[in-house]
Protein backbone atom coordinates (compact mmCIF):
# COMPACT_ATOMS: atom_id res chain seq x y z
CA UNK A 1 0.00 0.00 0.00
CA UNK A 2 1.23 3.95 -0.79
CA UNK A 3 1.65 5.98 1.53
CA UNK A 4 -1.35 8.21 -0.16
CA UNK A 5 -3.74 4.73 -0.43
CA UNK A 6 -2.65 4.15 3.56
CA UNK A 7 -3.30 7.91 4.80
CA UNK A 8 -7.13 7.41 2.40
CA UNK A 9 -7.21 4.20 4.28
CA UNK A 10 -6.94 5.51 7.73
CA UNK A 11 -9.01 8.29 7.34
CA UNK A 12 -12.02 5.39 6.55
CA UNK A 13 -10.72 3.64 9.58
CA UNK A 14 -11.18 6.93 11.77
CA UNK A 15 -13.52 9.60 10.37
CA UNK A 16 -17.07 7.99 11.22
CA UNK A 17 -20.87 8.28 10.08
CA UNK A 18 -22.39 9.84 13.02
CA UNK A 19 -23.85 6.52 13.52
CA UNK A 20 -20.48 5.39 14.25
CA UNK A 21 -19.79 3.34 10.81
CA UNK A 22 -17.57 3.44 8.22
CA UNK A 23 -18.41 5.71 5.28
CA UNK A 24 -18.54 4.45 2.33
CA UNK A 25 -16.68 4.60 -1.32
CA UNK A 26 -20.05 5.97 -2.84
CA UNK A 27 -20.85 7.92 -0.26
CA UNK A 28 -17.18 9.87 -0.07
CA UNK A 29 -17.23 9.97 -4.16
CA UNK A 30 -20.60 11.22 -4.39
CA UNK A 31 -19.76 14.08 -1.34
CA UNK A 32 -16.41 14.81 -3.53
CA UNK A 33 -17.73 14.77 -7.09
CA UNK A 34 -20.44 17.26 -5.58
CA UNK A 35 -17.62 19.13 -3.97
CA UNK A 36 -15.63 19.55 -7.30
CA UNK A 37 -18.01 19.31 -10.25
CA UNK A 38 -15.62 16.90 -11.87
CA UNK A 39 -15.84 13.04 -12.09
CA UNK A 40 -15.31 11.55 -9.04
CA UNK A 41 -16.25 8.00 -9.39
CA UNK A 42 -17.04 4.97 -6.82
CA UNK A 43 -14.38 2.77 -8.64
CA UNK A 44 -11.65 5.62 -8.71
CA UNK A 45 -12.28 5.94 -4.97
CA UNK A 46 -11.60 2.09 -4.63
CA UNK A 47 -8.24 2.50 -6.81
CA UNK A 48 -7.32 5.21 -4.66
CA UNK A 49 -7.72 3.71 -1.69
CA UNK A 50 -6.17 0.27 -2.68
CA UNK A 51 -2.92 1.79 -4.53
CA UNK A 52 -4.22 1.15 -8.13
CA UNK A 53 -4.21 4.81 -8.70
CA UNK A 54 -1.67 7.10 -6.96
CA UNK A 55 -1.40 10.19 -8.76
CA UNK A 56 -4.85 11.93 -7.68
CA UNK A 57 -5.50 15.65 -8.69
CA UNK A 58 -4.65 18.37 -6.44
CA UNK A 59 -8.84 18.93 -6.72
CA UNK A 60 -9.98 15.80 -5.70
CA UNK A 61 -6.87 15.52 -2.48
CA UNK A 62 -8.58 18.68 -1.15
CA UNK A 63 -12.05 17.51 -1.68
CA UNK A 64 -11.39 14.09 0.37
CA UNK A 65 -9.70 16.47 2.58
CA UNK A 66 -12.71 18.49 3.13
CA UNK A 67 -15.09 15.58 3.28
CA UNK A 68 -12.85 13.57 6.13
CA UNK A 69 -12.54 17.21 8.11
CA UNK A 70 -8.95 17.12 7.74
CA UNK A 71 -5.98 19.99 6.17
CA UNK A 72 -5.30 19.25 2.69
CA UNK A 73 -1.65 19.14 4.16
CA UNK A 74 -2.31 15.99 5.17
CA UNK A 75 -1.73 14.66 1.93
CA UNK A 76 0.79 16.74 0.35
CA UNK A 77 3.18 17.65 3.66
CA UNK A 78 5.09 14.58 4.77
CA UNK A 79 5.99 16.37 8.32
CA UNK A 80 2.35 17.69 8.74
CA UNK A 81 0.36 15.03 7.33
CA UNK A 82 2.26 12.30 9.82
CA UNK A 83 1.30 14.98 12.91
CA UNK A 84 -2.71 14.84 11.39
CA UNK A 85 -1.94 10.83 11.42
CA UNK A 86 -1.28 10.64 15.33
CA UNK A 87 -4.17 12.83 16.29
CA UNK A 88 -6.46 10.60 13.99
CA UNK A 89 -5.14 7.51 15.40
CA UNK A 90 -5.71 9.33 19.03
CA UNK A 91 -9.10 10.22 18.09
CA UNK A 92 -9.71 6.64 17.56
CA UNK A 93 -8.47 5.71 19.97
CA UNK A 94 -10.67 7.79 22.15
CA UNK A 95 -13.76 6.63 20.30
CA UNK A 96 -12.91 2.92 22.43
CA UNK A 97 -15.30 3.27 25.75
CA UNK A 98 -12.76 1.63 27.44
CA UNK A 99 -9.83 3.71 26.59
CA UNK A 100 -11.99 7.13 27.19
CA UNK A 101 -12.99 6.27 30.15
CA UNK A 102 -9.16 4.86 31.66
CA UNK A 103 -8.26 8.22 29.77
CA UNK A 104 -10.38 10.56 31.99
CA UNK A 105 -9.13 8.67 35.06
CA UNK A 106 -5.92 9.21 34.58
CA UNK A 107 -6.67 13.30 34.16
CA UNK A 108 -5.87 13.98 38.25
CA UNK A 109 -3.24 11.45 38.42
CA UNK A 110 0.28 12.74 39.67
CA UNK A 111 3.09 12.70 36.88
CA UNK A 112 4.20 10.02 39.13
CA UNK A 113 0.85 8.09 38.81
CA UNK A 114 1.09 8.85 35.14
CA UNK A 115 4.18 6.92 35.04
CA UNK A 116 2.51 4.19 36.73
CA UNK A 117 -0.02 3.77 34.85
CA UNK A 118 2.25 4.07 31.92
CA UNK A 119 4.49 0.85 32.93
CA UNK A 120 1.23 -1.25 33.56
CA UNK A 121 0.28 -0.65 30.46
CA UNK A 122 3.67 -1.68 28.72
CA UNK A 123 3.53 -4.79 30.64
CA UNK A 124 -0.35 -5.88 30.09
CA UNK A 125 0.19 -4.77 26.28
CA UNK A 126 3.27 -7.07 26.17
CA UNK A 127 1.53 -9.90 27.74
CA UNK A 128 -0.92 -9.82 25.48
CA UNK A 129 1.47 -9.41 22.55
CA UNK A 130 2.69 -12.86 23.71
CA UNK A 131 -0.57 -14.72 24.36
CA UNK A 132 -1.31 -13.48 20.57
CA UNK A 133 1.88 -15.19 18.83
CA UNK A 134 1.46 -18.59 17.54
CA UNK A 135 3.28 -21.20 19.78
CA UNK A 136 5.96 -23.05 17.81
Amino acid sequence: MSGLSARIEALFHTVRRPDREQYTNEEVARACREATGESFSTTYLWQLRTGRRDNPTKRHLEALAQFFQVPPAYFFDERQGAEIAKELALLGALRDAGVRSLALRAVGLSPEGLDTVSELVDVIARRDAARRRPSP
